[in-house]
C-alpha cells in the first residue's frame, strides 16, 4: 500500500548511469534505502538535486520488508533550503551532520520524536543568520537523548569527572581511561543543558570547539558499534579559525 512520509536525505551514491542509491531517515518507516531512477529529461519528477544531504522531502512509497532497496512512487521538496547550500560554513556543518547521521542511525526504526528533532534542527540552522557556530556540538549532545545514552545532569556536581563509558558524572576518576577531567566535564554538562537559541552564550575558542567535537565523537564510538572515522570532520574543524 502506498504511504506518504516526510524524509531526510542522509546519503546518496551513483548506481549505474541514471540511478542513485539513497539512504533516508523517514518519519513513518525509520531508516530506509531507496533505488531512484533519475530521468535525463529535466521535466522528470525525480530530480538529482532532491537527494542532496539533509534535504527535506515528502515521499510516497510502498515499503516491502524483504527488499533491501525500496522504490519511490513520488517525491517532492517539503521545505526548500534558503541558506544551507549557499553559505560555506552552513554547508560544511550540514555535510558533517548528514555523514554523522548516516552512521549513527544505521539501525534506527520508526521514531517520530527523533525524526521531529532532526527536522526541527535542520530548519533552525537553515533559518538562522548568525550565532550558529556551536550548532553541531549541541546537536550531537542533545541527540543522545533519543539514542539512549544521555547522562543524568541532575547528578552533576562541580568537580566531577565524566565517565564516557557509563554516561555518568562521578566524584573520582574511573579505573579505565575513557573519562573527562573536571574542567572538560563542566563544559560538556553546560553544553548539554543548552539549546540552539541559547548556545551562543557559551563562548569557546577554535581549539576548545574542536576538542569538544573530538570528545563528542569518541563518546558516540563508545556507545555505537563500528562507528567509523568521519571524512567531513577536517573541513568542519577548519571553520571559524
Amino acid at each position: 500500500m502506498l504511504t506518504k512520509s516526510q524524509a531526510i536525505v542522509l546519503h546518496a551514491i551513483k548506481y549505474g548511469e541514471t540511478r542513485l542509491i539513497v539512504d533516508m531517515f523517514t518519519r513513518v518507516f525509520g531508516r530506509q534505502s531507496f533505488i531512484v531512477s533519475i530521468p535525463k529529461s529535466p521535466n522528470g519528477r525525480m530530480k538529482k538535486q532532491f537527494f542532496q544531504p539533509l534535504t527535506l522531502l515528502e515521499i510516497e512509497t510502498d515499503i516491502r520488508p524483504r527488499l533491501q532497496l525500496q522504490k519511490l512512487h513520488d517525491v517532492r521538496l517539503m521545505s526548500p533550503f534558503t541558506s544551507i547550500p549557499f553559505e560555506a560554513d552552513k554547508l560544511a556543518i550540514s555535510l558533517f551532520v548528514a555523514e554523522f547521521l548516516y552512521y549513527a542511525l544505521r539501525s534506527e526504526q520508526h521514531n517520530e520524536l527523533l525524526y521531529d528533532y532532526l527536522e526541527n534542527s535542520i530548519l533552525w540552522l537553515d533559518g538562522q543568520q548568525d550565532r550558529f557556530a556551536n550548532f553541531h556540538l549541541v546537536f550531537l549532545l542533545r541527540l543522545t537523548r533519543f539514542l539512549g545514552f544521555y547522562p543524568n545532569l541532575d547528578d552533576y556536581k562541580d568537580g566531577d569527572y565524566f565517565d564516557l563509558r557509563e554516561s555518568v558524572f562521578v566524584g573520582h576518576p574511573p579505573v579505565h581511561r575513557d573519562f573527562l577531567f573536571p574542567d572538560e566535564s563542566r563544559k560538556v554538562q553546560l553544553m548539554m543543558r543548552m539549546d540552539f537559541p541559547t548556545m551562543h552564550l557559551f563562548r569557546m575558542s577554535h581549539q576548545e570547539r574542536n576538542r569538544l567535537l573530538e570528545v563528542s565523537l569518541k563518546y558516540y564510538r563508545l556507545h555505537l558499534p563500528d562507528f567509523p572515522e568521519m571524512k567531513s570532520i577536517e573541513v568542519l574543524q577548519a571553520l571559524y579559525q
